[in-house]
């Protein structure tokens, strides 16, 4: 990892030679397409596009790349994976970009996101199927964190709703085009091809994004202040609670009595670190920030760790295709958008806590309602019906706890919270997620490999409930969370 982060000579000479970023401005009528900010947005939302177009298409092949590898039995870890060695590249990045800037983390992140990308689609066993999609959480988590450094800098508070709700929008096109695309070159060319396919497009954000970043939010935020120094404590504690979860995530997979040994560690790994990085009273949602990020954890955990199995349900409990099954979310993407939009209104902001409350409860109910299609009576559309409904709230929480963690950090702090942020979201996966695993293992999950996917298979109904259900009611929990993000002073 030191040949990523650049020698104190290097950043000294860079802070002595570049101003510092200009401080986040607009003029009151200059939007996030405007004149001042209009490359910079193009730029970074072609970055979101790489991303959500990964997503969407590598969750439709999945299925069928965890059949083919013998692996269906590993299908929650092909997932968990990514977001695992996502949790140390986040504290990482937060503190890369906080000490030089975030371009370095962000060009590092897009290159090993490419990278793991090609591991995956080359593998030929599961194991290393999932080695690349840890490889590619690495710059997953190095390229988010710097992206919100990038926000925060570059951004005014005016701005920064309506380029988060860009973020969301730009999963629009993906959500269609990626489960399409990814479901026919699957069916007719092999599932390999979506993955050795995508690093082609790093080319186009590359191109676009890195001029405007390093003219607009480059360099350390504040140039004239010496270069602050790693945090090895913080970078040690990442590195504890990335193999922790890893660790568990294992236990869960494995259900031996050997695996209580791996499990155990896991904790001992994950609590200290996870007390130490995240914001204090996070864990009992004191008021604020901790509230805030907790909320983000307990919403990104519950629904991703929901949405993974749903292709391997469709396909294997319906008889749909992976084509038909990846479109089956894909309005979810429009949704999506449109909670952000809405979160991004002017007029929305005095009734923020009440956004997240109502967007809680619409992720709850869409999560409860997926696994209806069980009951072969139940039409499969009705899982599009929900899980549209069920990102609209996605839209409107995730879009809001970033404006909210932004709002609440000064600029010399944005890297270190917007880490603190995404560890919630990617811990909340990991863990939520092997819960999710190990459940649909224990009740004769993994048995569906046995099966040709693309016939139905009613066998395992339960295996798949038992994911759905419990992860509904994390979901409605954190209805009681979103009461806690408003900060109360003077006792109002």
């Amino acid at each position: 990892m030191t040949a990523l982060e650049p020698s104190d000579a290097d950043v000294a000479t860079e802070a002595a030679t570049e101003a510092a970023p200009p401080v986040a401005t607009d003029s009151g009528q200059d939007g996030i397409l405007g004149k001042t900010h209009r490359a910079l947005s193009i730029g970074i939302i072609c970055v979101v596009l790489l991303i959500a177009f990964e997503a969407t298409a590598v969750g439709t092949a999945m299925p069928v790349a965890a059949r083919e590898l013998r692996g269906v039995s590993l299908y929650a870890f092909a997932f968990s994976a990514y977001f695992t060695t996502s949790l140390f590249a986040m504290v990482l990045s937060g503190q890369w970009a906080d000490r030089s800037g975030p371009l370095r983390p962000l060009v590092t992140g897009i290159t090993a996101f490419a990278l793991g990308l090609l591991l995956s689609g080359t593998a030929g066993a599961m194991w290393l199927f999932i080695a690349g999609r840890a490889v590619q959480g690495l710059g997953g988590g190095l390229v988010i964190v710097a992206l919100y450094v990038v926000v925060s800098r570059a951004y005014s508070e005016r701005l920064r709703p309506a380029i988060m709700a860009a973020f969301a929008a730009s999963w629009v096109i993906p959500s269609v085009v990626g489960p399409l695309a990814s479901g026919t070159v699957t069916e007719h060319l092999g599932w390999r091809w979506v993955f050795v396919g995508i690093p082609v497009l790093v080319i186009l954000p590359l191109a676009t994004a890195l001029p405007a970043i390093r003219q607009m939010a480059g360099g350390p935020a504040d140039a004239s202040e010496p270069v602050p120094a790693f945090d090895r404590r913080r970078i040690r504690l990442a590195l504890a609670i990335s193999l922790g979860a890893g660790l568990l995530q294992y236990a869960g997979q494995d259900l031996t009595w050997w695996s209580l040994l791996p499990g155990a560690a896991g904790a001992a790994l994950i609590v200290p670190a996870v007390l130490g990085l995240l914001p204090y009273g996070t864990y009992r949602a004191a008021r604020g920030m901790p509230s805030v990020i907790l909320l983000r954890g307990v919403a990104a955990g519950s629904f991703i760790a929901a949405e993974s199995f749903v292709p391997l349900m469709l396909v294997t409990q319906r008889g749909l295709s992976p084509t038909l099954a990846g479109l089956s979310l894909a309005v979810g993407g429009a949704t999506w958008a449109l909670g952000s939009y809405i979160q991004s209104r002017p007029r929305m902001e005095p009734h923020r806590e009440r956004l997240l409350m109502g967007g809680m409860v619409l992720v709850a109910v869409a999560i409860a309602a997926a696994p209806s299609v069980l009951i072969a009576s139940v039409p499969v559309w009705v899982v599009g019906a929900a899980w549209a409904v069920g990102c609209l709230g996605m839209g409107a929480v995730i879009a809001s706890t970033s404006v909210l963690l932004l709002k609440l950090s000064p600029p010399e702090e944005a890297g270190t919270n917007s880490a603190a942020l995404q560890i919630s979201d990617g811990l909340s996966n990991v863990l939520l997620l092997a819960a999710g695993g190990a459940a649909f293992a224990a009740l004769g999950g993994g048995a569906v490999g046995a099966h040709d996917l693309t016939a139905a298979d009613a066998s395992h109904p339960a295996a798949f409930a038992a994911v759905f259900l419990p992860m509904a009611a994390v979901a409605l929990a954190g209805v009681w969370v979103a009461t806690r993000v408003r900060v109360v002073r003077d006792g109002v």
